[in-house]
């Protein structure tokens, strides 16, 4: 699909939602699985008082991630609110160093761009898993990490100018 026919759907949906609530915020997902961004550059939803929705899975493109990051979702922050609804990693699934080097690095970009985020998810049976048990609700490494960074001082933004 492309992204003006996605826009178009997206239109559709907000007004349809609209005409019911007009106080809700709808959020709009980026293409690729909610991760891409880059066509509100040209041709950004035709609508106001929503958000942006992305889901910057470390698979989704090589390193460095930053530089790509910020063509690909990074940048609509300086114009409109974004949520990072979904994102992750898991040491079941890909090296483990290079996870470590993502969870740094994304939960820093994301809070040095203003860019909210939830991750995916605290589920013993859905991957990545940042619990072990529904039993004892014991965090997975990678849940206690994530954990840690929920409870940290948001990042310093970095100033629009700079990007």
């Amino acid at each position: 699909m492309s992204w003006d026919e996605w826009r178009q759907i997206n239109e559709d949906m907000i007004s349809l939602i609209r005409a019911y609530n007009k106080e809700t915020i709808p959020l709009v997902a980026g293409l690729d699985w909610a991760y891409d961004l880059a066509p509100l550059r040209d041709s950004p939803v035709r609508a106001e008082r929503i958000g942006y929705v992305t889901h910057p899975y470390p698979n989704k493109r090589k390193q460095p991630w930053p530089p790509r990051w910020e063509d690909d979702f990074g940048f609509a922050a300086v114009d409109y609110p974004v949520i990072a609804t979904e994102f992750g990693f898991s040491s079941e699934y890909g090296n483990k160093d290079v996870n470590a080097k993502y969870a740094d690095e994304i939960t820093s970009y994301l809070e040095s761009r203003g860019i909210s985020w939830i991750v995916w998810c605290f589920d013993p049976e859905w991957g990545p898993s940042y619990i072990s048990s529904w039993d004892t609700f014991e965090l997975t490494g990678e849940g206690k990490f994530l954990t840690d960074e929920m409870h940290k001082e948001p990042a310093p933004l970095i100033p629009v100018k700079d990007r």
